[in-house]
C-alpha cells in the first residue's frame, strides 16, 4: 500500500510538472513583426499584400538599419508577397496574373522594386537571384512630413484603371503606379450587354461619363436607365451630372431637382445634398 501511495505521489508531481511545461508551451505573447493580410479590388480584379510589420523602436532604418543599395526583403520573417488576379503593368512593365515575392533596393535617391518568382527567400536575400525576377522598375522616394512607426505596404490613389502601391516607414515613402488595361474589355462587356434582355444601361452610362467617351450615348443610357426604374435618384443624379458635362445646365437643373425630390421621398440625406450641390454649380 505505502508502495502504491508513493508511486501516486510520483506520477502526481510528473503530472504536475507536464501540465507546467504545456502551459509555458502555449504562451502567447504578441509578435514583434504582425503578419498583415491586405485584399483591394483594382480594375476588373483584385490586388493581394501579404506581410509582416516591423517597427522602428527609435531606430535609424534606411541607411543603416536597412542598408542602402543592398537586396531588402522588404519587411520582416518570411517574404513580402504581391498577388494580381488579373494582368497589370508596373511603371508601364507588363506583370502577368500570379503571386510574386516582393523585393527592394532601397537608395537615397532612388529605388529599385523588383517583383521575383521567388516566394521562399525570407531573410536569406544573399541567395537573391535576378534570373527569377519577372519585372524590376526604379521610382523616386519621397520624404513624409510625419514618421510612420510601423511599417506598411499599401494600396492608394485608386482610380478605375491605375493605383500606387506605397511602400512607407519611418519618413520614406516608395510610390509604385499600377496600372491595368481594361478599356477594351469593358468595351466588349458593355456591347454583349446591351444585346440582352436586361441592359446595363446604367453602369454604360457611368463608364463613359467618368471616362470622358461619348456624352451623348452615355445621356442616351442613362435616360433608358431612368424609364427601366424611375424612382432610381442615383440613377437620376447620373444623368444630371452627363448633362452638365455637356454644359446643358437647365436640364441638369431639372434631373437635379427631381433626384433632389425621389431622394428625400427615400430619406437619403446624402443624395439631397449632392442634388443641391449641383445645382448650385449649375447656376454659377
Amino acid at each position: 500500500m505505502k508502495r502504491l501511495n508513493r508511486l501516486s505521489v510520483a506520477f502526481a508531481i510528473l503530472l504536475a510538472i507536464y501540465s507546467g511545461s504545456a502551459a509555458q508551451a502555449q504562451l502567447k505573447i504578441p509578435a514583434a513583426s504582425p503578419a498583415q493580410t491586405t485584399k483591394q479590388s483594382f480594375a476588373l480584379g483584385e490586388i493581394t499584400l501579404e506581410y509582416s510589420r516591423p517597427a522602428t523602436k527609435g531606430r535609424s532604418i534606411f541607411g543603416d538599419l536597412v542598408p542602402y543599395d543592398k537586396v531588402w526583403r522588404t519587411g520582416a520573417n518570411a517574404t513580402s508577397k504581391i498577388t494580381f488576379s488579373s494582368d497589370v503593368k508596373l511603371e508601364g512593365k507588363e506583370v502577368k496574373a500570379g503571386t510574386y515575392g516582393l523585393f527592394t533596393i532601397p537608395g537615397k535617391n532612388s529605388w529599385q522594386v523588383m517583383l521575383s518568382k521567388d516566394l521562399n527567400l525570407g531573410a536569406n536575400v544573399g541567395n537573391y537571384k535576378q534570373e527569377n525576377e519577372v519585372v524590376r522598375v526604379t521610382v523616386k522616394p519621397t520624404t513624409l512630413a510625419n514618421k510612420v512607426e510601423t511599417f506598411t505596404i499599401n494600396i492608394a490613389d485608386i482610380m478605375p484603371s491605375s493605383a500606387v502601391l506605397e511602400i512607407m516607414w519611418d519618413k520614406t515613402r516608395v510610390p509604385v503606379t499600377i496600372t491595368a488595361d481594361i478599356d477594351q474589355t469593358i468595351m466588349k462587356n458593355i456591347e454583349a450587354s446591351l444585346a440582352s434582355e436586361k441592359p446595363a444601361y446604367f453602369e454604360a452610362a457611368s463608364y463613359y461619363y467618368e471616362n470622358n467617351r461619348d456624352l451623348k450615348q452615355a445621356l442616351n443610357w442613362v435616360t433608358k436607365a431612368t424609364e427601366q426604374n424611375p424612382k432610381a435618384f442615383w440613377v437620376m443624379l447620373l444623368k444630371a451630372r452627363i448633362e452638365l458635362k455637356m454644359n446643358e445646365k437647365a436640364n441638369a437643373i431639372a434631373s437635379a431637382e427631381k433626384t433632389a425630390a425621389l431622394a428625400k421621398e427615400a430619406q437619403n440625406a446624402d443624395y439631397v445634398k449632392m442634388a443641391n450641390d449641383l445645382i448650385a454649380s449649375a447656376k454659377k
